[in-house]
């Protein structure tokens, strides 16, 4: 997939702002320190949703985070990266990842103020109804169907899926 946008002010909070960024700035060691406490926390966090994914591995550099691994599906591995991606600090992902069985790839939506899932789902499917197809395309990271926010990058999947 290669290396896709997110907002970088959009998602989870998971690293701590403020001083460290500062010093970071400054400062080599206090930047190589920062990027490898962060990437663990990504990796924590990817394996915490129970993700198929072997040989995982995430580095960050700055705003940019590299995920590499085999995962069995097409849907795994977009999992990943969005999970990965809708994290506070992540502007965009390195997608490295391989696939065991390649199959055709979902659409990747950023929400915007005032968006649904149905009606994502009208302009993509063109009816509102199939809004439970993106919403369980993008399970475990999504936990119910009315909690989407601005910024946040969705997948949505061929309804084949």
């Amino acid at each position: 997939m290669g290396l896709i946008d997110f907002v970088k002010d959009a998602g989870q909070k998971l690293f701590r702002r403020g001083r460290d960024e500062e010093e970071a700035a400054q400062n080599a060691e206090k930047a190589a320190a920062l990027n490898a406490e962060r990437a663990v926390a990504l990796n924590n966090v990817v394996m915490g949703m129970g993700l198929e994914v072997n040989d995982f591995n995430v580095a960050v550099d700055g705003e940019v985070a590299t995920v590499e691994g085999t995962t069995p599906s097409q849907a795994e591995r977009e999992k990943i990266v969005l999970l990965v991606g809708n994290t506070a600090g992540i502007a965009q992902v390195d997608d490295q990842i391989a696939v065991v069985t390649p199959e055709p790839e979902a659409a990747f939506y950023t929400v915007e103020r005032g968006d649904t899932l149905s009606g994502i789902a009208k302009k993509h499917y063109g009816k509102a109804m199939k809004y439970m197809v993106i919403f369980n395309a993008n399970r475990p990271m999504l936990e119910d169907p009315d909690r989407i926010y601005p910024g946040q990058v969705l997948r949505v999947p061929p309804l084949d899926e």
